[in-house]
Formats: structure tokens, C-alpha cells, sequence
């Protein structure tokens, strides 16, 4: 039962398993590079969405050029601000939107990056008990 009194019950086979189980052994390191690897390739995904947004947004609201709106897209994701001034309330209601989405967006890229690392760091300690 959970804290409002019902009963919670989710089947084994429900959720998918992304990582072992901790009862299961360590990936080798061959595998473990692939997972790396795939998590690596998700986070860039996510990055290169975020940039192409970045990008869309420099050119549709403040009406940059390409090479502009890809240096302030990439300076807004990376945490660093804006190079070009902002001429219209559009652009600057953009802008501050894209800055908050950011921030947010890059530590999700790194969390996602991380994960098979943290989760591995836990496997091993864990393991230790046994």
C-alpha cells in the first residue's frame, strides 16, 4: 500500500530495464563502452535539437543570419549569453525562454550521459556486500 492507502502493484515486465539488475553481474567493458556510447549518442541528440532550435528561433524572432543565430544558439546552450543584441520584444521573450530551456536542457544531456557511469560506480559498490 502506498501512502493513500491503495494498492500499488506494477508487474515485473511492465517497466523496461535500461540497466542489470543489481543480483546480475558487472557489464564487461566492451559493453559497458556501447552503453556509454548509446547514452552519449541520445545526450548529443538532445543537444543538437536544442541547437537547431536555437538556431530557428535567432532566425525567425530577431532576424539573424545563419552563422549569427548558430554562434548565439551555441553561446545561450553552452552558458555563456548572447552575442548580438536583441532589437525587438519578440526576440528578448525568445531569448529568455531559450536561456531558462538551456540550462535545463544541459544538465538533462549530462544526466543522461552520466547515467550508465553512476549506475556502474553503484553496481560495483553493491556488489561488494554480497
Amino acid at each position: 500500500m502506498n501512502r493513500l492507502g491503495f494498492n500499488v502493484y506494477v508487474p515485473i515486465g511492465y517497466l523496461p530495464r535500461v540497466f542489470e539488475h543489481r543480483a546480475r553481474p558487472v557489464l564487461s567493458k566492451a559493453r559497458f563502452a556501447l552503453r556509454l556510447l548509446r547514452h552519449l549518442g541520445w545526450a548529443s541528440l538532445l543537444v543538437l535539437f536544442s541547437l537547431a532550435l536555437g538556431v530557428w528561433g535567432y532566425m525567425y524572432f530577431a532576424g539573424l543570419s545563419l552563422v549569427d543565430a548558430f554562434l548565439n544558439a551555441s553561446m545561450i546552450l553552452g552558458g555563456m549569453g548572447p552575442v548580438d543584441p536583441l532589437r525587438n520584444d519578440a526576440a528578448k521573450w525568445f531569448a529568455s525562454f531559450y536561456a531558462l530551456y538551456s540550462g535545463i536542457t544541459l544538465l538533462g544531456a549530462v544526466a543522461v550521459f552520466l547515467a550508465p557511469v553512476m549506475h556502474r560506480m553503484l553496481h560495483v559498490l553493491h556488489l561488494e556486500q554480497h
